[in-house]
């Protein structure tokens, strides 16, 4: 499939789909938007007589046109600005149904389709290029990207564009892979304004991509691949000048990893700071044992790095251990106390229920489980948290070992739109019941997130004006009193969330397709 030739300017739309459903996700993607769409549509938008837009259907804050019951109106889209190419963000796996969704639309009015992300890998492949999706890009886009354009327009041989697959003639059709990206300073600094109608209060950045680390459930492998430190201090001082932006949340899966560099970075940004006379807040995701470098931990403090999302994952050994996590629970308690020692607001990650290998003789019922958890949380002083059940995404070991071992269930009666960590996706060890290892979760967020906060938000600030008390310390007196009340609307904010949330599980009916899933598998593998 061609482009239109005779046209003297051409669109590209990029979509990043909506969630299924209202989740813990959803506050947050009204204040951000995902880095990878920005980085690709940038790239494009650099091709003579391109113009290239973004639409975040999470994010449709200023003037979107909303369709009637999720996402964006993409018949008033394509009649206000008309597309001739339509590129689909598939980086998590619950929005795909959306995605085919908007591929087919697009499909069906001669609209050339791109998609991309991490959900297409193996046999994802072919199921979207049947799904409405005329190109799949393999890997990072933003090379890939301007490559297939320019192949569109008839300037470049389809198959000397590296990392794609594609239909011809019923078959398809793998190109050469192409390597990933290592040299960042050939790419154009991320350009925010591509998205439309999004209100943006914090910005991802990133430096590295690419993590050192093994852990079973995840999907990002490889030898990290760092930017410059100078790089980082660019994009983040780029968007304070021209957007007044003041948060940040850099996505690399694990900050510090090319530690003498990141120790630099945030010197550098400590000294930007003080120069332009701007005081930046940044959050990023670590890893506990950082907490045994202290120089570091000094360095993030001094950089304004104030938020930390740290992967605990489980407080109970043998499930560390079946993850590769590389984690002890004995060393966690400690290592949460010197990150907190140093001040940081911290945000504990945690799976529930994780699937043992066959063979391990390891066995805990439900209940026992919880009450670990419940302990860990209450000692470690978190000040909040998430808790997830484990999701066999594609292309991750943990998929392949669960289909291994016949645990997944089918996904014609649990689709890609429960892959958010939310549902049960697959038969839990013995001694648990479907049904119990999808309550758990709740459970233990519930001794977190309770109506009760509401009531120290009103009190916290009541008790604003004793810092004057603390007027020989200032400093040390805001960020008591400020951790308490930013702890307080944030667990308050939490139970609102798991209330709509568990509402629409009531009104989807997941119990039932999770009882009618279980006895698919059992019929399929008796005994």
């Amino acid at each position: 499939m061609m482009l239109n030739l005779s046209k003297k300017r051409y669109r590209l739309r990029i979509v990043d789909p909506a969630y299924p459903a209202f989740n813990i996700y959803s506050y947050s993607a009204r204040r951000t938007t995902a880095l990878g769409p920005v980085c690709v549509a940038t790239s494009a938008s650099k091709i003579e007589n391109w113009d290239v837009e973004i639409i975040d259907e999470n994010n449709l804050r200023w003037y979107g046109p909303k369709a009637d019951l999720r996402g964006a109106n993409h018949e008033f889209l394509q009649g206000t600005r008309p597309a001739d190419i339509v590129g689909l963000y598939g980086g998590l796996t619950s929005t795909i149904p959306r995605l085919y969704k908007i591929a087919r639309f697009y499909k069906e009015k001669g609209i050339i389709t791109i998609a991309g992300g991490q959900h297409f890998a193996g046999e994802n492949i072919e199921e979207g290029l049947s799904s409405g999706i005329d190109y799949i890009v393999i890997g990072e886009g933003e090379e890939t990207i301007r490559e297939l354009i320019l192949a569109l327009m008839g300037k470049k041989d389809l198959l000397d564009v590296k990392g794609i697959a594609y239909k011809e003639n019923g078959k398809t059709i793998y190109t050469e892979k192409r390597d990933p990206i290592t040299d960042f300073d050939k790419l154009p600094l991320p350009d925010f304004s591509l998205v439309r109608y999004a209100n943006i209060q914090v910005y991802p950045v990133e430096r590295i991509r690419g993590c050192g680390m093994d852990c079973e459930f995840c999907t990002v492998k490889g030898k990290p691949r760092p930017a410059s430190a100078e790089k980082l201090i660019e994009r983040i001082s780029f968007l304070l000048e021209t957007k007044d932006a003041r948060k940040f949340f850099i996505v690399d899966d694990l900050f510090g990893q090319d530690r003498g560099e990141t120790i630099r970075f945030c010197k550098m940004l400590r000294d930007y700071q003080k120069n332009v006379g701007r005081r930046l807040d940044l959050g990023v995701q670590i890893r506990l044992d950082k907490a045994n470098d202290t120089e570091l931990l000094r360095a993030m403090r001094s950089a304004g790095i104030n938020f930390i999302a740290m992967g605990l994952e489980s407080p109970v050994g043998e499930e560390l251990e079946a993850m590769n996590k590389r984690l002890k629970p004995s060393d966690m308690l400690e290592q949460i106390k010197v990150f907190r020692k140093f001040g940081f607001l911290m945000h504990g990650m945690f799976i529930f229920g994780y699937p043992m290998r066959e063979g391990i003789g390891f066995r805990m019922p439900v209940n026992e489980r919880i009450k670990h958890f419940k302990e860990f949380i209450k000692k470690s002083r978190l000040d909040t948290i998430q808790v997830l059940l484990p999701i066999p995404l594609p292309g991750t070991e943990l998929r392949t070992r669960l289909l291994r071992e016949k645990r997944v269930y089918a996904r014609q009666d649990l689709g890609w739109e429960y892959y958010d960590g939310n549902f049960l996706l697959f038969e839990p060890d013995e001694l648990i019941t479907p049904e119990e290892l999808q309550r758990a979760p709740m459970k233990i967020m519930g001794k977190i997130y309770q109506f009760k906060y509401m009531f120290k938000v009103s009190l916290n600030v009541f008790y604003f004006p004793s810092l004057i008390f603390s007027l020989h310390n200032i400093k040390a007196g805001w960020k008591r009193w400020y951790r308490l009340w930013r702890q307080a609307v944030i667990r308050f904010a939490g139970w609102i969330t798991m209330q709509k949330w568990q509402s629409a599980f009531k009104k989807n009916g997941f119990l039932k397709k999770l009882r009618k899933a279980e006895d698919n598998l059992k019929k399929l593998n008796p005994g």
